[in-house]
């Protein structure tokens, strides 16, 4: 944990049972989030990304999920050491989520204004007109045009764009230090989800917060990110900057990742995909998790867990075989 770690994770680990199953959905995760600084945790589907986010606000359901062991740290308090009384004390105030989906995550039955101020009244003491202006203001700096009027309006008479500002604004509504935004642009098309990326820089310079973005597209983190996360089968395989993730990606899985991005120079041929899937997490190869799909494999990764390999400057990578032979 450096000296300005905002929240720090080390260890992580997250499981789920269902009967004889034992799914190791998170399987020793560490990483941290500095202050007033965007971190990209990236992966494929089912790698554990929304879990290990859902598990730092206390949100992963029990039973079947269990924090099974490690620590998060924030403000010297681990969290999940706190109750949950303490936990909505950081919910909100400290740590704000953005979820993937706002139309499955805004209430249909409420107006937008209502659904904002309810996230302002729940941690503020304020009379209902402030409440009002409160919500005003905070769709005026997420860009939503015509805010007193928007607040009369449910969740389905807005454009998709529209309501994920509607989910930043509740999510910034008590200035939260840091935001975790989950696959915020997925739905979105990509106009849309320029601005949207937009928006969280402009924020995070105005307010000088920190940002969690949680995704698996890499054209995304190539424009956001100050340091980058790979994560497969629960487990981080990378970490670096941004500059050293996408020119000297040194784990076989974030190669095959940037291999797999479309380009103008591969116009017209076959994009590269990396063979197989994710491995169920009740059932994960042993050794390496990544070895059955990759190129490099060699005997003993399928025994071995692999340690992290240490390039320099904070540039980690899980795989001893590339890491001897010079890859």
């Amino acid at each position: 944990m450096t000296n300005d770690s905002l929240i720090s994770i080390h260890d992580l680990k997250v499981y789920f049972r269902s009967n004889s199953e034992h799914a190791r959905a998170v399987d020793g995760v560490s990483f941290e989030v500095r202050r007033e600084e965007t971190i990209c945790l990236v992966g494929e589907s089912g790698c554990g990304k929304t879990v290990s986010a859902l598990s730092i606000l206390g949100l992963i359901p029990t039973p079947p999920g269990e924090i099974a062991g490690g620590q998060i740290l924030f403000a010297d308090q681990n969290l999940l050491e706190l109750n949950e009384a303490d936990m909505q004390k950081i919910r909100g105030n400290h740590i704000a989520m953005v979820f993937q989906e706002p139309l499955t995550s805004l209430n249909p039955v409420f107006t937008i204004g209502d659904q904002i101020g309810e996230a302002i009244s729940i941690h503020k003491k304020l009379e209902a007109e402030a409440v009002r202006e409160n919500c005003i203001q905070l769709l005026t700096d997420v860009g939503i045009s015509s805010p007193a009027q928007r607040l009369k309006d449910y969740p389905h008479q807005l454009s998709g764009g529209q309501r994920q500002r509607v989910m930043i604004a509740m999510a910034l509504a008590c200035d939260p230090d840091l935001i975790i935004a989950d696959e915020p642009t997925t739905a979105l098309d990509v106009t849309v989800q320029a601005q949207i990326l937009q928006l969280f820089r402009s924020i995070q310079k105005i307010r000088s917060m920190s940002v969690l973005y949680i995704t698996h597209d890499l054209g995304v983190v190539a424009n956001i990110a100050d340091r980058v996360y790979v994560m497969y089968a629960g487990i981080i395989t990378e970490h670096g900057n941004t500059a050293q993730i996408f020119h000297d990606a040194r784990h076989p899985y974030t190669q095959g990742l940037l291999a797999s991005l479309p380009s103008r120079s591969k116009r017209g041929t076959r994009l590269h995909s990396i063979p197989g899937a994710v491995p169920n997490p009740a059932h994960k190869p042993g050794g390496c998790p990544f070895h059955p799909r990759c190129p490099y494999a060699i005997p003993t990764c399928s025994k071995e867990y692999p340690q992290m390999c240490d390039y320099g400057q904070g540039h980690l990578a899980r795989c001893p075989v590339l890491f001897e032979g010079g890859g």
